[in-house]
This record gives structure tokens, sequence and C-alpha cells, in this order.
């Protein structure tokens, strides 16, 4: 049996994309989650992954003898691995395109990522405000993901980005917790696609282990003194 090695779900969200893929997609896994005890050097977790793969980085997925880490590289892999799935949208354009989304929130996004930190359980709409009106960047990031969906659910008619659920859905699940997370100002439309995606099986299971995990990490808090 495959295993995914996984981070907090409350707060991974690297972590969240492959589990959300496999899940969805029906493809069997062993979860083992190694909780963010600290990212120090000699950190539980660190010590735990490091003997996995040499950035010592939540998501890997041991199939067999070979490991795999980096989110695209995990799904790029189960993508070659289950074409049966069809895991990538079936148009070679779209494909590509899909491609360069998931590339673009790989490298890209920075103030959405760095500011506004994945946090299921929370509610932080005066913390999203804040940050949209003092970080140059934020309001622009928000305005590319509306872009990027709209024009995506308008050329292909929903319900997900490109149809049939794909690695973009996964992909950019988490981007969905932290617009509701931060009340991130977004047109009903992408309301409601992250609304569709957040009722798919697979994110649905994530969220709902996300909230119970009441696992409350400081370091990973820079808005909240407590549960």
């Amino acid at each position: 049996m495959r295993k995914l090695y996984i981070g907090n779900k409350n707060y991974s969200s690297w972590s969240m994309r492959p589990w959300v893929l496999m899940k969805q997609a029906g493809i069997p896994f062993e979860e083992v989650m190694v909780r963010f005890d600290s990212f120090d050097a000699n950190s539980q977790f660190k010590n735990t992954i490091g003997a996995l793969n040499p950035v010592a980085k939540v998501p890997v997925l041991v199939d067999g003898d070979l490991v795999v880490w980096d989110t695209l590289a995990i799904a790029e892999y189960l993508a070659e691995t289950f074409p049966q799935k069809q895991l990538w949208p079936r148009a070679a354009a779209d494909r590509a395109r899909a491609r360069s989304i998931c590339a673009e929130m790989h490298s890209g996004f920075g103030s959405l990522r760095n500011l506004c930190g994945m946090n299921i359980e929370a509610s932080l709409a005066d913390v999203g405000a804040r940050l949209l009106n003092d970080d140059p960047d934020l309001p622009g990031e928000v305005e590319r993901i509306v872009q990027m969906w709209s024009g995506l659910l308008d050329a292909h008619g929903g319900p997900l980005l490109f149809g049939d659920f794909s690695i973009a859905d996964s992909y950019f699940a988490p981007v969905g917790t932290r617009i509701k997370t931060y009340g991130l100002p977004v047109p009903p439309a992408i309301t409601a696609y992250i609304e569709r995606v957040q009722a798919l099986p697979g994110v649905k299971a994530w969220i709902d282990d996300a909230l119970a995990e009441k696992d409350f990490l400081a370091f990973e808090e820079p808005y909240r003194q407590g549960r």
C-alpha cells in the first residue's frame, strides 16, 4: 500500500493537495500524519520527514521503493500511474492550461500564501480586511485568482475549473479555504465554486478532519493567541 506523509490538516495546504486528489479520485493510500511540532532541524517532524526526502518537507508519497516529494511531482506521478482516472483534463490544450495555472500557484501568490496561511478552523475576516489594506500585492493576487477561475468556469461551463474534477481543483482547494478564513471579497460565482469544491467528498473529508484536530500550534498562528 502506498503511503502519503502529510502535516496537520488544519495548517498544511501543500499536504491537502495530493491527499484530496487521491481521495477524490479513489486512489487507495495509507495516510501518515506527522504533526508539526516545529520546523527546527532537530524537531521530530524534521527528523521523520528528513529520513524520507532531502528537503524534509511534506507531502511525501512512498510507493514501494519509490519516494516522490513536491506536490506537483506527486500529481504528475499519479496521473501517469493511473491514466484511467483522467487526473488532468482530456484535451491537450486544457492539460497545458491546467499545468500552467498549477505551476503559477506553485511559484507565485507570495502574499496570499505567506500572509494568509491556511487555517481552516479560524475565522479571520478582520485580519483579511487589514491585510488587503496594508499589503500592496495581496489585492492583485486575489484579483488574479478571480480572473483565473472566472475565465475557466466560463470557458468550460463548470461545475469545476475544467468541467470535471482534475488536479487543478485539488491544487486550488486550499486557496478556497484561505478565501473563506480571511473573508477575502470575491464575486458570487467564485464563492459558489468554492462551495462546490468544498462539498466534494474528498475535500469535505479533509476539512472535517481539520476541524476535528483541535491542535493549536502557536508558530502557525500569527493572528490568534489561542483557539
